[in-house]
């Protein structure tokens, strides 16, 4: 490692871990060019300002996060791995409570790549139940839903634990999300008007993997819109 790296790269530990120390979660470059031993300079020379500093900081620590996603085992179960990806989610947050506010900072307006994908493992997973006919509502609206109940019942918990003080609150979220994208258990029976969306989640699941459809590009392009559009329609609507 060259000492240009190893110098943003020391720069940008001591940073993360003097976020994650911080009562509040803010920190000054001071501190932080104090705790590496470097001078002002060198910081600005590797991440220009602070906000700069803090922008590498949030990448590294979606970068830590999504390595608990990458190293998973993808099971023949996709709600399971639903389940085991909430509350990896939370789990990851309640232990990096600074960190996890600062990586959901409206400051920060340009989601990092490691954001995007985790959102593609998670709608990989939903495309996976789609195709097994288990889902409700075509998986990228599903992913919308599920990735913003989670990252606001994880934001709740790191922000507010006082108030939100139930151990079983992430789990009882979870649990009402997933039943409103999920089909039922067949030994539940299945409410009324629900089979539709569900087949045709299923069909666009199925068409999105086809290698042959029989269908042009613009067929093929409007059937998965006019399948979405059913998909993402509740009972009776």
């Amino acid at each position: 490692m060259s000492t240009t790296t190893s110098t943003r790269a020391r720069i940008l530990q001591v940073a993360a871990d003097l976020v994650g120390e911080s009562p509040d979660g803010d920190i000054s470059t001071r501190a932080v060019c104090e705790a590496a031993q470097v001078g002002a300079p060198a910081l600005y020379r590797h991440f220009g300002d602070k906000e700069g500093l803090l922008s590498a900081v949030v990448d590294h620590g979606f970068e830590r996060y999504l390595a608990t996603k990458r190293e998973r085992d993808e099971s023949a179960d996709p709600v399971e791995d639903l389940r085991r990806g909430w509350d990896s989610h939370v789990e990851f947050a309640v232990r990096n409570p600074n960190l996890y506010r600062l990586m959901n900072s409206p400051a920060m307006r340009t989601p990092p790549a490691a954001a995007l994908e985790s959102h593609r493992i998670l709608t990989r997973d939903l495309e996976r139940a789609a195709a097994q006919g288990r889902i409700r509502v075509a998986p990228e609206l599903a992913a919308q839903m599920v990735m913003s109940a989670n990252v606001g019942v994880a934001l709740m918990l790191v922000a507010r634990p006082t108030t939100f003080d139930d151990p079983g609150l992430s789990r009882r979220v979870r649990d009402a999300v997933h039943a409103s994208i999920l089909t039922p258990d067949a030994a539940a029976g299945t409410p009324q008007g629900a089979e539709v969306p569900s087949a045709a989640a299923r069909l666009r699941a199925l068409l999105r993997e086809a290698q042959g459809s029989g269908l042009s590009t613009a067929e093929a392009a409007l059937m998965k819109e006019w399948l979405g559009r059913v998909a993402n329609a509740g009972p009776g609507d």
